[in-house]
């Protein structure tokens, strides 16, 4: 899921199935030094993502010119589809580095070895609390908060103040109102029920859900269906004659609602409750027995450059990780900083991962 995926104003980017970005640099070896092996060493470096991975087109040309490598990318589904994909072919992977792998996943894909431990370039500028792993079997990418948003028009016509915490949610006054992902199913929607369990606890996010269910929370598939359709505030939602004014989606969608609103407006008409969220962040990783080993490297170093940082905000609507990096001006004018999300330890999500989604599906969706 991540899936994420994950990663949802991510989810407006096209994914097509495999891409290769580049043409320029393919297999040549005509530059072969004196004395070198007569097998061809591969310029082609392939990084196995989910589906939402985007870049621009001149940021990636840069470094395949620079690197002399061409980037092919080979998209396969959700975070969680892929990771399932690379545990099968561990030591024979599909590519050289895998992206998109995040910390509801991440301890699944380190405990089943799946990684070469690589110590990027840059690494030192990643900010310090998204280094998971010190054995630095993968590289943190970018981060994102899952977090409810709400249609602020509906709220200014009733003359009702927004909810702002998961305790809010329970109201009476938002009865009938929120609808979120099927944690089972969707990335969000496992986020969401992660936020729960980082507010509550063990012991008490069961009592939370079953609060939720009384207040007539609506469960629905995936991301796509709860903000394109269900949601009220959207411009998919507004099409759709969505009626929920309240949806589990990112920090991130309010810019996305300004740069792709016809006509653009000048205020996002979409809020973030900002009591409400649970982090998200994704990583990279050298993939163990990748056949271009060297190249693999150079496009981790790649993906924590300022370069890249940098581009991902307007074409992954996440936030970069590194501290020299600066966010776009969308972001700054529209988005919001969530000051304090919940997060809950990977190793913690891997050991009860499964139990939580049994229990929530057998409380809230039975």
């Amino acid at each position: 899921m991540s899936t994420t995926k994950k990663i949802a104003g991510v989810a407006l980017v096209a994914a097509l199935g495999v891409t290769t970005l580049s043409a320029c640099g393919g297999g040549d070896t005509k530059d072969k030094p004196a004395g070198a092996s007569d097998a061809p060493k591969s310029k082609t470096v392939t990084l196995v993502s989910h589906d939402s991975f985007n870049v621009t087109e001149s940021v990636l040309k840069e470094f395949e010119q620079q690197s002399g490598y061409t980037v092919k990318v080979l998209k396969s589904g959700d975070a969680g589809a892929v990771l399932n994909q690379e545990i099968l072919t561990k030591g024979s992977p599909r590519g050289d580095v895998f992206f998109g792998v995040d910390n509801t996943l991440l301890s699944r894909a380190l405990d089943n070895g799946i990684f070469t431990p690589y110590e990027a370039k840059g690494l030192a500028e990643v900010k310090p609390e998204y280094v998971l792993d010190k054995e630095h079997r993968v590289t943190p990418i970018d981060s994102g908060d899952i977090c409810v948003n709400y249609d602020k028009a509906y709220f200014a016509e009733k003359k009702i103040a927004p909810p702002q915490t998961l305790d809010d949610l329970t109201k009476p006054e938002y009865k009938n109102l929120l609808v979120t992902e099927n944690a089972a199913t969707s990335s969000p929607g496992l986020g969401f029920l992660l936020a729960s369990v980082g507010k509550y606890g063990e012991d008490g996010w069961k009592d939370y859900w079953s609060k939720l269910k009384a207040n007539g929370v609506e469960v629905v598939d995936g991301w796509e269906q709860a903000y394109n359709e269900r949601f009220s505030g959207s411009a998919g939602g507004k099409k759709a004659k969505g009626d929920r004014p309240l949806v589990v989606s990112y920090a991130s969608s309010p810019p996305v609602e300004v740069l792709y609103g016809e006509p653009q407006p000048t205020e996002a008409p979409t809020g973030v409750a900002t009591g409400t969220c649970f982090r998200q962040i994704e990583f990279a990783g050298l993939l163990k027995g990748a056949k271009n080993e060297e190249g693999g490297k150079a496009l981790v170093d790649f993906l924590v450059s300022k370069k890249f940082q940098e581009d991902m905000p307007l074409q992954m609507f996440v936030n970069p990780v590194t501290k020299d990096a600066a966010l776009p001006e969308l972001f700054t004018k529209h988005g919001v900083v969530v000051e304090k999300p919940e997060n809950v330890a990977p190793e913690t999500i891997a050991k009860n991962r499964e139990q939580w989604v049994k229990a929530w599906t057998a409380l809230v969706v039975k």
